[in-house]
């Protein structure tokens, strides 16, 4: 045999053999896999460095500076206001307020007249708080929306609806409605007897409610007296008043009775026309704080109940 075939055969022979051993090196790995269900996975554990007391004094204060941003803002439009430091730029506070391009502006309410006066109503309840509450508790308003409903209580009253709202909300800082509980609660409670009658004719006063927006001002005639609310019908339908937001014109009966009359014809009028020149009339009417109607409002509406008819 020559030389040739000889190295042919011993390549062959090498080659056959590598391919003998391989699959031992892949059945060796596979049996060195572990099961995925008993692996044991090592993890490195972090050490989490304790606070200092210095640092635990910075966060508290940081925390703090946090939940005033609504408080420190109100202070602040209180002195612009006060001491009349847009002046300059605006002839009133009011239109400062409309015009000034607020980097902070709410995405909720923008901001205007109506927000800068809650910002600052909120700070003088903030302020109330931080000094009649209990100071260990640390339990302080965030935002100007959790203490609105304050608003309706006197100063004394305000803190003794805080502390039952964090009471009620186990210890955390109480939500809106939460807030707005306890004070109806209170309310209920120091609210003085309902004497308004049937037939008496009230005025709606808002007092920045927003539940009686657009009604500030308007005239009801009382159809039901309930314990801390009357009904009261109006030429566009049936309210439920709470008595804070009432006040009696103290007609006499006769004039109760002449009311009763302008509120019934208002109503068919404004139950049957759709013209919005002819509300706008109506509503005028529907505020009216005396117990007639002149010649031309006479004349006018005379005019729109033949219009009706016809």
């Amino acid at each position: 045999m020559d030389k040739s075939t000889r190295k042919s055969k011993k390549s062959t022979s090498a080659a056959s053999d590598d391919s003998k051993t391989l699959p031992n090196f892949a059945n060796e790995d596979i049996s060195q896999q572990v099961d995925p269900a008993t692996a044991t996975i090592t993890v490195t554990a972090v050490e989490v460095t304790e606070l200092t007391q210095e640092e635990q004094s910075d966060r508290l204060f940081l925390e703090r500076k946090v939940e005033r941003a609504f408080f420190e803002a109100g202070k602040a439009l209180m002195e612009l206001r006060d001491r009349k430091l847009y002046r300059s730029t605006h002839k009133t506070f009011e239109e400062y307020c409309r015009v000034r391009p607020w980097r902070w502006r709410s995405h909720r309410f923008g901001h205007n007249r109506r927000q800068s006066y809650l910002l600052m109503d909120a700070a003088v309840i903030f302020d109330n708080l931080e000094q009649k509450c209990d100071r260990n508790d640390h339990i302080l308003p965030t935002n100007e929306w959790q203490i609105r409903p304050l608003s309706k209580l006197d100063p004394d009253i305000q803190p003794e609806a805080w502390e039952q709202a964090v009471e009620s909300a186990n210890g955390k800082v109480p939500s809106h409605r939460i807030v707005k509980d306890a004070v109806q609660r209170i309310m209920e409670r120091t609210q003085v007897p309902n004497t308004y009658q049937l037939g008496e004719v009230c005025q709606i006063l808002a007092k920045d409610n927003a539940e009686l927006r657009g009604k500030g001002g308007c005239w009801g005639i009382v159809s039901a007296v309930n314990e801390f609310s009357c009904t009261l019908e109006m030429w566009d339908g049936e309210y439920t008043i709470g008595l804070q937001h009432l006040k009696s014109f103290n007609y006499l009966p006769a004039e109760r009775e002449q009311m009763r009359v302008i509120c019934d014809r208002i109503s068919r009028v404004y139950s049957n026309s759709l013209e919005e020149t002819v509300k706008n009339l109506l509503q005028s009417l529907g505020k009216l704080n005396r117990a007639y109607l002149t010649a031309l409002e006479e004349k006018l509406l005379t005019v729109l109940e033949s219009e009706i008819r016809d």
